[in-house]
């Protein structure tokens, strides 16, 4: 049969859970706005090198 955990020990493992959870999300968060940066600046560059930056419309 298995042990009871203590509800002290309960409420300390989700506490933990939800705060590693925090922590990826904001992780995954900041990479994805990184890659959505390098992505633009490369766009942006082969854009000029196409010379499709800075001509009027």
């Amino acid at each position: 049969m298995a042990a009871q955990i203590p509800e002290s020990d309960q409420i300390k493992q989700t506490t933990c859970s939800e705060h590693c959870l925090q922590k990826y999300l904001k992780m995954t968060q900041r990479i994805s706005m990184r890659f959505q940066e390098y992505h633009i600046q490369q766009n942006e560059a082969l854009a000029a090198k196409a010379g499709l930056l800075g001509q009027p419309r």
